[in-house]
């Protein structure tokens, strides 16, 4: 038997990763060497396939060309997304090791893909076929996009360039990965450990009692460690009982503590941890000081192989924006009516920090505790009150109520196998009909990821023989049940979730038969937070808050006068929000619009200038938050953070609409209208340009007005 021949073997016996693509994947069952294998011979058996069907002299067409191309690469990239989704939620070194051993080569293979003159020569003959004619839109514009897509991938550069294209992939993807690491390894080995309980003071007792936990944990790993080596010693190991607190930089340790304690050591301690995580000023071996300089070089030579000036210039011909000054000018737009706002906002901080906390000096640790002071003050509530009636199980239940009230949908529990106890599966149901898959990661831990996100295992691919339905996943870091407490969130922690959810909903709840043509396949880049950022106006409605307000221990609902004190603060600081964001979107564009390689001199000089134009903060010279930005460096956010602001104007205008025609104790959940939301904007997935999209469902272009409004922006918008 040869080498090939046992890899195979080897494969297929068993294999989770190789389940049919009908299947549900167990994810209990895999295995880090599983990977390897899986995708070894999932990539031969693909280029194989394609290899065959681009030798053929028959005139290609949808059925015996870009069907066929669908259905042969639908395993490789449904095992690849495991692969990666496990990779970010479940880290180990061996699975790490695993994954980065094939990233090279999937990599290989996409550029093979974008380089393959002979299967870009055939999508053309398609195209230029007397039956292109005949096609659904849809079907055009996947054949359209694919031509577009075949030419941002080099498959017209010869000799030299297109060598040099498919190296300059591989390490974009490699860098991109090791930036990745770096900060996901520098967030995991960051705690701060307290041994003085006068230092707590301030903090909800539940998170006082999750760093109990961790240091205790903490004390019993080192000791069995020693005792593993044969140590008898315990002079540097301390024991649970004396183990103290250990906080970490993960969110449910880090905001609370920014929020809540008195100790100003503590919060600097964070503080500056969280600043310089995997920068220079941390632990050396986590610095993405040169991957960052290294990416930027990468992405600027790959854009110029293509004959593009920058690296935001060749983004952009897939998005709605049509150019980088588009994009600056509508940026600098915003700021010019958020600033005002935002230095009334930092002037009635400090203000009340001299008056009120003898705080006459503010700090960058101290403004968060600050706000968070001047917002109980003045609205009468904090934000551990109102986590008290948030228990998840109730949320969850509130927002599956929100989800069957506006699109007609049931999110019913499913047993399935999953990759961590904390997972739950549900099933999407329409009308009785199973129609897609959704598995949810809530919780925060060692190994995953930081942030909140929604990546897809397989998209709807329905043809006269197949039918297959959607599998998303939904992944957050929200803190997990302490003893006797259900896992509580905060109302960030909601607006997150229903974020998170709007993503998933675009993903399930296409209408599209053809993967090529789903939401994440072929929505604009900046139109793709439109569904999650209209979902969030919802948990500002007293009818959505009513069904899923109800305070774990007591089951009392939420007053609605806490609940009103919780809405008159919604704009508290959005002057300040708008701005930040701002300034992470100018930075990004800026630096991708360079058109000479950058060093990390030169990127942290551009995001100081940026700070001079629109911050009204100005963090301190040792702050590095550009070193843990995932979404530009490790994400697919590079030249495309302003996605954010521009979905924003589209989402809130979308929201408008169910504004307009808002009714009695049902608000703004209106069927009617959500219907026409789920038919116009999520059924149609990438099906045709957004910009059509939302104007089949609002009834022209966007306007920004919503925005500004919801914002607490008009006053100076209109001055």
């Amino acid at each position: 038997m040869t080498q090939t021949q046992v890899v195979q073997t080897i494969a297929t016996t068993g294999n989770p990763l190789l389940a049919p693509i009908s299947d549900l994947i167990d994810y209990a069952a895999i295995k880090p060497e599983h990977i390897a294998p899986a995708i070894e011979l999932l990539l031969a058996e693909t280029r194989q396939g394609i290899e065959a069907l681009v030798s053929t002299n028959t005139q290609p067409g949808w059925d015996n060309f870009i069907e066929p191309m669908e259905a042969l690469s639908s395993r490789l990239w449904r095992a690849w997304s495991v692969a990666g989704h496990l990779n970010a939620v479940i880290n180990t070194a061996t699975l790490r090791e695993a994954y980065n051993s094939m990233l090279p080569v999937i990599t290989e293979f996409s550029t093979w893909i974008g380089l393959n003159r002979d299967l870009f020569e055939r999508y053309l003959a398609v195209s230029q076929s007397a039956q292109f004619a005949e096609y659904t839109p849809t079907r055009k514009r996947i054949i359209e996009l694919a031509l577009r897509d075949f030419r941002l991938s080099g498959v017209e550069l010869e000799g030299e360039k297109r060598q040099r294209y498919a190296q300059l992939n591989e390490d974009i993807a490699l860098t991109s990965q090791k930036f990745s690491e770096n900060a996901l390894d520098a967030m995991d080995n960051w705690h701060y450990q307290v041994h003085d309980a006068a230092m707590l003071e301030g903090l909800p007792q539940d998170v006082i009692d999750a760093a109990a936990q961790a240091a205790s944990e903490a004390a019993t790993q080192s000791t069995e460690a020693d005792d593993a080596a044969g140590s008898d010693s315990t002079d540097n190991a301390l024991q649970p009982a004396q183990a103290g607190w250990r906080f970490t930089l993960k969110m449910p340790s880090y905001l609370p503590v920014m929020q809540y304690a008195k100790s100003a050591t503590l919060r600097e301690a964070l503080y500056r941890g969280y600043a310089t995580l995997a920068s220079e000023l941390g632990e050396p071996q986590y610095d993405n000081s040169p991957v960052i300089e290294k990416l930027l070089d990468l992405r600027l030579e790959d854009a110029h192989l293509l004959g593009f000036a920058n690296f935001a210039q060749m983004r952009l011909q897939t998005r709605m924006a049509q150019s980088a000054d588009q994009v600056i000018a509508f940026l600098r737009d915003l700021a010019a009516k958020a600033r005002p706002f935002a230095q009334r906002d930092v002037t009635t901080l400090r203000e009340f920090a001299a008056s009120e906390l003898g705080m006459t000096a503010l700090e960058p640790w101290d403004y968060t505790y600050v706000s968070e002071q001047l917002r109980q003050a003045r609205y009468a509530y904090s934000d551990e009150e109102v986590r008290q009636y948030l228990s998840e199980a109730n949320v969850m239940k509130g927002l599956f109520g929100v989800i069957k009230t506006l699109f007609g949908i049931d999110l019913v529990p499913f047993e399935a196998p999953v990759w961590h106890s904390d997972v739950r599966v549900f099933e999407v149901q329409e009308q009785g009909r199973v129609i897609g898959h959704l598995y949810t990661d809530l919780y925060a831990r060692k190994g995953k990821q930081s942030g909140a996100w929604v990546d897809s295992e397989r998209s709807r691919h329905v043809t006269g023989t197949l039918s297959i339905m959607p599998v998303v996943y939904l992944n957050c870091n929200f803190s997990r049940p302490q003893g006797n407490k259900p896992a509580l969130l905060t109302h960030d922690d909601v607006i997150t979730l229903f974020h998170e959810t709007g993503h998933a909903l675009h993903a399930l709840l296409s209408k599209v038969d053809e993967p090529a043509a789903s939401p994440f396949a072929s929505v604009e880049w900046d139109a793709i937070e439109l569904p999650s950022q209209f979902m969030e106006n919802f948990v500002w409605e007293w009818p959505v808050m009513r069904s899923m307000a109800m305070h774990w221990e007591t089951g009392k609902q939420m007053d609605r006068d806490l609940f009103e004190r919780l809405l008159s603060a919604r704009n508290f600081q959005s002057g300040m929000q708008m701005v930040r964001q701002i300034e992470f979107s100018l930075f990004d564009m800026l630096i991708h619009t360079r058109t000479e390689p950058t060093t990390i001199d030169a990127v942290m000089q551009i995001l100081n200038q940026v700070r001079q134009e629109v911050a009204v903060i100005m963090p301190p010279s040792w702050n590095r938050f550009a070193h843990n930005f995932s979404h530009l460096f490790a994400g697919g956010y590079g030249a495309g953070y302003y996605s954010y602001k521009w979905a924003e104007v589209l989402s809130a205008d979308a929201y408008s609409l169910f504004e307009e025609h808002a009714d009695g104790d049902r608000g703004t959940l209106n069927p009617q209208i959500g219907q026409l939301f789920k038919e116009q904007i999520l059924a149609v997935g990438g099906s045709r340009p957004a910009a059509e999209s939302f104007e089949a469902f609002r009834g022209r272009g966007p306007s920004p007005e919503a925005l500004l409004r919801h914002s607490g922006l008009v006053a100076d918008a209109a001055a």
